[in-house]
């Protein structure tokens, strides 16, 4: 595979380094992969009158009508795509898709509805959209398909909040979530017994009619209930595991008492459970993921071993506190960087996952740019190695950078500007501080999401 160096990728660092080309090479080829109107063609046909989704049929003349509906930052790309391979068999579709990720100048069919919405903080978009949604496949039969596309983003970008929960209640939870270090699976299941189309909830709305989902996973082993909150999986979380998350993180006395009033009067029975495992109306579902971070990490890897890199994949997956992973992997960069190491340079290691951040400070930044900041210092005086970091889908956080570059040379550059790694990591302040060294990676909305990747290079 070859592939062209796009400037996107370059900052101050890497625009003088003399192996830029490979390392955008190499980076490029991990989105490429992850590429969301690809990765639906190679998953949906239409010849004739069969559809076929990933390995199942579905005959056309007994389809009445088929509707299109999802959320995501892959959205447009996925539903654009979709809707090109239905063609007139498509009778109405409706995607909602993250602020500037609408591909705004793109022709849409005219029976495909594309709205933005506010991501990671719901808001009002959302939740109109949602409904509107929600309206759609109430006018579904038990003789009509609903193809739901979904991909990273969506837990935030399709809202419908059980009655009596408000909108704001919401997003202090969310914002609450964010800043606790929680993990996406306990974000998620408080999502799923907060609101009405998560976990499950959407196949539950589109009854009777048959369900197929088409998913781009940004959750690390590609857990159908936790992607998106899961709207097509059933759910074996419950409202007791829901209110156990919000003690673990000090929250239960922080969160709106709507939130936590609803919440235990699930726990006794009094507001309905989500969607189960053995529910007879998940054998009208076929949830299908269709790429994932295992798959771009692979293909970054096999393009790093093309362009000549000795490589690596490391086979366990980021997790864990951003700055913590950080300083490991600063550790690995050093042995990768001894000459004594079992793989030669040059080299290429990768690692792929998604980290959480405990936020103790007002600074701005996202959890790939603090993993780069926690490395900075271990790094320092490192020859010939680079750590890179790169959320997939272009944004880091409520930032327009995905990541960070980290060099041997940071700290000097650093400290020569009277920049600080440690006061800057106390605050939560990495943007700043990789934006005065002009080493942030600010490629743009990718219109992709599978989770973040972390590339340590030696030459």
């Amino acid at each position: 595979m070859s592939i062209s160096t796009p400037s996107r990728f370059q900052t101050s660092t890497l625009a003088a380094h003399p192996n830029r080309d490979q390392v955008c090479q190499v980076l490029e080829a991990a989105l490429q992969a992850a590429d969301p109107a690809a990765a639906v063609a190679r998953h949906l046909n239409l010849s004739g009158q069969m559809l076929t989704v990933g390995d199942r049929f579905y005959d056309l003349d007994q389809v009445e009508d088929i509707y299109l509906v999802g959320a995501g930052k892959a959205g447009t790309p996925m539903a654009l795509t979709a809707a090109a391979i239905l063609a007139d068999r498509l009778t109405a579709g409706l995607v909602i898709v993250k602020e500037g990720y609408e591909l705004r100048g793109t022709p849409v069919p005219s029976q495909l509805k594309i709205v933005a919405a506010g991501h990671p903080l719901p808001d009002q978009r959302g939740v109109n959209a949602t409904q509107e949604l929600h309206n759609l496949l109430a006018r579904a039969s038990g003789n009509d398909l609903i193809l739901c596309l979904l991909s990273g983003g969506a837990s935030a970008l399709l809202t419908a909040p059980a009655p009596g929960i408000t909108l704001p209640d919401l997003q202090h939870l969310t914002s609450l979530l964010l800043r606790s270090g929680a993990e996406i699976s306990e974000i998620n299941t408080l999502r799923k017994h907060l609101e009405t189309v998560k976990g499950g909830g959407l196949v539950q709305a589109a009854a009777p009619a048959r369900v197929t989902s088409l998913i781009l996973s940004d959750v690390i082993g590609d857990p159908l209930d936790i992607i998106a909150s899961g709207p097509t999986a059933s759910d074996a979380s419950t409202f007791t595991q829901a209110l156990d998350i919000l003690q673990k993180y000090e929250l239960t006395a922080r969160v709106a008492p709507s939130i936590l009033a609803h919440l235990e009067r699930g726990e006794v029975g009094a507001v309905a459970e989500t969607l189960k495992p053995g529910d007879p109306l998940m054998n009208q579902v076929q949830n299908l993921v269709i790429g994932s971070n295992k798959q771009a990490a692979l293909a970054a890897a096999q393009e790093a071993a093309r362009v000549g890199f000795n490589t690596r994949l490391l086979s366990t997956p980021l997790q864990g506190e951003a700055r913590l992973v950080g300083r490991i992997l600063a550790q690995a960069a050093h042995d990768l960087a001894r000459d004594s190491s079992p793989l030669p340079r040059p080299a290429c290691l990768i690692a792929g996952g998604e980290t959480t951040v405990t936020v103790r400070g007002d600074g701005l930044g996202g959890r790939n740019q603090e993993l780069a900041l926690a490395a900075v210092e271990t790094m320092n005086g490192l020859a010939d190695t680079l750590l890179i970091t790169l959320a997939t889908d272009g944004g880091d956080g409520p930032t327009d950078a995905a990541g960070a570059l980290v060099s041997g040379e940071t700290l000097t550059r650093a400290r020569a500007m009277g920049l600080d790694p440690a006061e800057h990591l106390a605050r939560n302040d990495a943007y700043p501080f990789f934006d005065a060294l002009g080493d942030l990676l600010k490629p743009g909305p990718t219109f992709t999401n599978v989770n973040d990747l972390v590339f340590i290079f030696t030459f």
